[in-house]
């Protein structure tokens, strides 16, 4: 019965929100968030019998620098609100949370959603830049010796040589 309510209060929220969203299975939610570092988050909502659970992908796992990478992730984590960053058993990053569904309010829902936005878009540059400098450099080289276009990696331009 609460699953039912909570279902409405979803579905009406993300269409207030104006977010795209589909639901491939009955309680289940793929919502697509528009970013500006990291183009889009997808996350996955999904309601069970006492809560609604949120997941997004934020990044695969880190080339290089590993435990740098994990300590920011920790230390960010005691500042987060209803999500917390989590790896799942490949190394790539996620964020994860859980939501009772009697807090499933639509206030609360826009809450949860742009937190979720606002951690992975947000984190995104730093994160590639902690986990994947060495693949950055690379293709920034293979890009200025092909004479391809580098504006896509201009938030990265302090880690290339300079011209």
């Amino acid at each position: 019965m609460a699953e039912d309510t909570t279902a409405t209060t979803v579905e009406d929220t993300l269409n207030d929100l104006g977010v795209e969203w589909e639901r491939p299975d009955p309680g289940h939610y793929v919502v697509t968030l528009p970013g500006t570092r990291k183009l889009a988050t997808t996350c996955s909502l999904r309601l069970g019998r006492h809560a609604l659970s949120v997941n997004a992908f934020v990044i695969r796992r880190p080339d290089e620098n590993h435990e740098t990478v994990h300590r920011w992730l920790l230390e960010r984590n005691a500042r987060l609100y209803g999500v917390a960053y989590a790896l799942d058993a490949h190394g790539d990053i996620y964020l994860a949370g859980r939501l009772p569904l009697s807090a499933a309010t639509p206030a609360e829902l826009d809450r949860l959603l742009g937190v979720v936005l606002e951690t992975a878009d947000g984190a995104f540059n730093t994160l590639l830049e902690m986990g994947f400098a060495t693949a950055i450099r690379k293709e920034h080289a293979w890009r200025v010796s092909r004479g391809e276009p580098t504006h896509n990696l201009a938030a990265f331009s302090h880690l290339f040589p300079p011209d």
